[in-house]
């Protein structure tokens, strides 16, 4: 398994149901190792925000 996006690209990130979390415009700010889940996740952030999210690989998308 390996991970589709890299640090520094442009997605759309889309919250799970039912979670209240900001979806949009998100920048990749590095990739999370993969564990014994194997989950590919990444550590994203908005510009509006002052911290970064964890997000699941599924629920990326590429941003244009």
């Amino acid at each position: 398994m390996t991970h589709k996006y890299s640090a520094g690209q442009d997605v759309y990130y889309e919250p799970t149901f039912g979670n209240a979390a900001a979806r949009g415009k998100f920048k990749i700010v590095r990739l999370v190792p993969i564990e014994n889940d194997n989950r590919l996740t990444y550590r994203i952030k908005n510009l509006a925000e002052s911290f970064e999210r964890i997000a699941e690989e599924h629920q990326l998308s590429r941003s244009d």
